[in-house]
């Protein structure tokens, strides 16, 4: 971030947030002030949002890693959240067996690039096994595989004021991480399982992988990314579609 936010400024700024009618705009300014997020909902439920994520940015800022498992803890059954997409542009990548899927990087980088999935390959491979915690109450643990983001970002180029990294989908979805978290050494563009290339409704060919937030940030059948230094001109301007469908814009655990 380009302004330090410390505990001092969040503790004192995050009490004048609270305190009245006025909390949602101080929440905002709060937001552009250090680069954080802006409020996602009205009222309280808003300025709680911006301040969850300022609290985080502030006690993990020293890459703090979520919990690895044991290979004898993965779990037996691996829960499915929907179906792969039938756009006809993935069904086409599908019966070709993904061979020209290209994943497009592009924003504010030095050099724009398109990968397939054998281009992820030739990245340091890491494997990392953790726990996906799904918001509507169910979890599981597996052994992801794959090429860490940082990896692949740095080999286009991010430019220096670059915030936000967003992921779109093959099935009309999209959200963004900021760029700590982008360069999370457990953030990850997965492109295996549990010792097998990602299963079909795991989000084959490849999935984004977000060890420190819930399972619904954790994007499948990637399609592209951009890189950004503001969320305004995508979307609704949050972030995500996931305020729309009720849930926050931060999911960190």
């Amino acid at each position: 971030m380009s302004v330090l936010l410390t505990r001092r400024k969040l503790i004192t700024t995050g009490l004048a947030a609270a305190a009245g009618a006025s909390g949602l705009g101080v929440a905002a300014y709060l937001a552009k002030r250090y680069n954080l997020i802006p409020p996602d909902h009205g009222g309280i439920y808003g300025v709680g949002e911006t301040l969850t994520y300022a609290a985080h940015r502030v006690l993990t800022s020293g890459h703090s890693l979520a919990r690895e498992f044991d290979r004898s803890q993965i779990s037996k059954v691996i829960p499915v959240n929907g179906k792969h997409p039938e756009v006809d542009a993935y069904q086409r990548l599908l019966a070709g067996g993904f061979a020209d899927w290209k994943l497009t990087i592009d924003g504010l980088v030095d050099r724009p690039s398109s990968f397939s999935v054998a281009d992820l390959k030739r990245f340091p491979s890491h494997s990392q096994i953790t726990h996906q915690a799904c918001e509507e109450g169910w979890s599981f643990i597996a052994e992801w595989r794959g090429a860490r983001l940082s990896d692949v970002l740095h080999s286009v180029g991010v430019q220096p004021q670059a915030k936000w990294v967003f992921f779109f989908t093959f099935d009309k979805w999209w959200d963004s991480l900021d760029i700590p978290d982008a360069l999370h050494p457990q953030t990850f563009l997965a492109y295996g399982m549990n010792g097998q290339e990602m299963p079909l409704d795991h989000g084959a060919p490849v999935r984004l992988k977000v060890a420190r937030q819930l399972g619904y940030k954790s994007l499948k059948y990637l399609s592209r990314i951009t890189v950004t230094d503001t969320m305004k001109n995508i979307g609704d301007g949050l972030g995500s579609g996931s305020p729309g469908a009720g849930y926050s814009w931060y999911a960190g655990i």
